[in-house]
C-alpha cells in the first residue's frame, strides 16, 4: 500500500497508509474499534479499492487486475464470510468448495486429491470427525477453525484472518492461538496477516506488527519494536503496561 486513504463521505477510514508484507512474514494488525483494521484487510483481500493511493496485491494493482483471477490466490477468513454460510451446509463441502470460491457444493466435481486435502486441513485444525456435520451444529470455535481450513484449501499465497479469536471463550482462544502458532512456524505456510483487538491473541511465530488509530499508522515493524507500552498507550488512548512471557504478550491498564 502506497499513500493509501479510504474515505466514505466526510469520514476518513484510512489515512496515508504505507505498508508492505513480504513472502515469509506473519503480520498482526492491532488497534481499537474504528481504527481501520477491517478496511485495511478488505483491501488486502481485493474486496475494497482505495480512494487515493495505490494497492498492489501479489504483484497486481487493484483497479488494473481481474479480481476473479486474483481472489483465488488469497485465503480470507472473516466473521462476515462465516455468516453467509448456510446452516445446513456440510463441513467438508464448505472447505473443499473454496477451490471454486463457493460457499458449499453445488454441481461442481471434486477429485480424491481435493477431498483428501480438505480432510487433512480439518485434521490439522482439530476438526477431524466433524467433516460430515452441518455447520449450524458447530460451536463458535469450531466454526472459526472450519473457516480457516477453508481459507487454506486453495493453497493461497496470502492468508488474511479478520479477528479469528473474536467471541471465543478462554479455552477456544488458547486452542486457536496454538494452532495458528504452528501454522505461522511452518516454512511452507503463506504470508499471513491477522487482525485483532487484543495482544493476548497474537500467536507465537508472528514476526511483524502494525498499530492503527483513527485510520492512521501509530507504529509498524518487527513485533518487539511495535508492541511496546508507549506505542500501545498511544494506539488505545490510555496508559498501558505490557508484559512478554513465554512467547506471548499481555497488557493491562497502568
Amino acid at each position: 500500500m502506497d499513500d493509501v486513504s479510504v474515505r466514505r463521505g466526510e469520514t476518513t477510514l484510512l489515512r496515508d497508509v504505507n505498508w508492505s508484507v513480504e513472502l515469509d512474514e506473519r503480520w498482526v494488525v492491532l488497534g481499537p474499534n474504528g481504527a481501520g483494521k477491517t478496511t485495511l484487510l478488505r483491501m488486502a483481500a481485493a474486496e475494497l479499492h482505495p480512494s487515493s493511493g495505490t494497492v498492489h496485491v501479489l504483484g497486481e494493482q487493484l483497479g488494473r487486475v481481474d479480481l476473479f483471477e486474483l481472489r483465488p490466490r488469497l485465503g480470507f477468513c472473516s466473521a462476515a464470510l462465516a455468516q453467509r454460510v448456510p446452516g445446513d451446509e456440510i463441513v467438508r463441502d464448505i472447505v473443499v468448495s473454496a477451490g471454486y470460491a463457493l460457499l458449499g457444493r453445488w454441481r461442481e466435481h471434486y477429485d480424491s486429491f481435493d477431498l483428501d486435502r480438505a480432510d487433512r486441513l480439518l485434521d490439522a485444525l482439530g476438526m477431524w470427525g466433524f467433516a460430515a456435520r452441518q455447520f449450524r451444529t458447530l460451536s463458535e470455535g469450531e466454526r472459526k477453525r472450519v473457516m480457516i481450513a477453508r481459507a487454506l484449501m486453495a493453497d493461497p499465497e496470502l492468508l488474511l484472518l479478520d479477528e479469528p479469536a473474536a467471541g471465543l471463550d478462554l479455552g477456544g482462544r488458547e486452542d486457536l492461538v496454538s494452532r495458528l502458532s504452528r501454522l505461522a512456524e511452518d516454512a511452507e505456510a503463506p504470508a499471513s496477516v491477522l487482525v485483532t483487538h487484543h495482544v493476548e491473541e497474537i500467536p507465537p511465530g508472528y514476526t511483524h506488527g502494525l498499530l492503527l488509530r483513527g485510520g492512521g499508522v501509530v507504529a509498524q515493524g518487527l513485533l518487539p519494536d511495535v508492541i511496546t507500552e508507549p506505542n500501545l498507550s498511544r494506539a488505545f488512548g490510555l496508559p498501558l503496561l505490557v508484559r512478554y512471557e513465554g512467547g506471548r504478550f499481555s497488557a493491562r491498564r497502568a
